[in-house]
């Protein structure tokens, strides 16, 4: 985000349609931190979400990023056809902050006691900024945390199925583009190199993928020479003439400039909420760009973590579910063209019906 003084805050803030059951903004006891909690639906079940600890320049940015966040995990969740609501949290750090270990831990203990508060609406996890370590800590104050360490009786971090769901909607995506869910030999520009991209650079590298790659973290350079990657800068990475354009930083990468500059066919990613506006689905069609939702494509996580902390859990079952994207993928990209939409029409169509069939 770039807003930088607190009247565009509210502005953005204000923008945001407020279609949510239940939203606890408060501040750790411990921490001094302010918590955002959002619950967006609980029609399916349960809502589930990450935990995102990140830095904004104002709380009500914070605020605005849990209600985005929350809202597309009830579409994920949906799509996913999980029984799990949508929801998210958020923990504000003003800009420049950076917590000691012991800080941390009062923030996720503050965490802890807000999510507890909502007497079991919301199961919280790791997101971008904590771990499954940190979630064991949130296990201090509530039960209702997921995705704890393998040490803490629980299922880990989610990253490596996050990736496996991405993986299989690249090649629907290729397949969709080119009649072949071949890799090699195709160039892709993958945006973000944190666990999940990470992980999905090293997969593609592997099937003979040709990669240019970035990331705001310069230390990541290392594993793109390690994987034969050119490496180029943040900024320039979407004007790479490729085959497909992989955000898997965070989100709003998709702005209108961005778009009318990608010079690919496709794009699919991990990152949430790609669109800086919904407006950008249109813009990508009328630019001749495959989009994969982005909130189907990156489920694979919250499937993992969903699936895995059932009594009789399977992973062989949780495979299968998570590669099982890529026929979501491909019938969101039918419907689309059947029915002369977005694919992002499409994507929110498929997960209305199964909330309408909740109602």
């Amino acid at each position: 985000m770039t807003l930088t003084h607190p009247s565009s805050s509210l502005e953005a803030l204000a923008s945001i349609p407020f279609t949510h059951e239940r939203v606890l903004i408060t501040t750790g006891q411990r921490s001094g931190l302010v918590i955002t909690v959002a619950v967006h639906s609980t029609k399916l079940g349960q809502a589930l979400g990450g935990a995102r600890m990140w830095q904004y320049p104002d709380w009500t940015d914070a605020v605005a990023d849990a209600l985005r966040l929350s809202s597309a995990m009830t579409l994920k969740n949906a799509a996913a056809g999980l029984n799990r609501g949508g929801g998210k949290a958020v923990i504000q750090l003003p800009l420049g902050v950076v917590l000691t270990d012991a800080e941390k831990r009062d923030a996720m203990l503050d965490l802890g006691d807000a999510v507890e508060s909502l007497n079991g609406a919301y199961m919280t996890a790791e997101d971008v900024g904590t771990s499954a370590d940190l979630m064991a800590i949130v296990n201090e104050r509530t039960n209702h945390v997921c995705g704890l360490p393998a040490s803490s009786g629980g299922v880990g971090e989610p990253a490596d199925a996050t990736a496996a769901g991405v993986y299989a909607s690249i090649l629907a995506t290729l397949d969709a583009l080119y009649g072949s869910r071949d890799v090699t030999g195709r160039h892709l520009v993958i945006s973000g190199l944190g666990q999940v991209g990470g992980r999905l650079a090293i997969a593609l590298a592997a099937a003979g993928a040709t990669l240019t790659v970035t990331d705001i973290n310069p230390a990541k350079r290392e594993l793109a020479d390690e994987l034969g990657a050119e490496w180029v800068p943040v900024a320039g990475a979407h004007r790479i003439q490729a085959d497909l354009f992989v955000p898997c930083g965070l989100g709003g990468v998709l702005t209108s400039t961005v778009i009318g500059e990608l010079n690919v066919l496709g794009v699919v990613g991990a990152a949430n909420n790609q669109l800086e506006n919904p407006a950008g689905a249109a813009e990508l069609d009328a630019r001749g760009i495959l989009w994969a939702p982005d909130f189907v494509v990156n489920a694979g996580g919250v499937v993992y973590l969903s699936m895995a902390s059932e009594p009789d859990a399977d992973l062989a079952s949780i495979t299968t579910r998570v590669d099982a994207i890529s026929d979501v993928v491909t019938k969101i990209f039918a419907d689309a063209h059947e029915q002369s939409i977005t694919t992002l029409a499409a994507a929110e169509m498929l997960a209305a019906a199964r909330l309408n069939a909740a109602r």
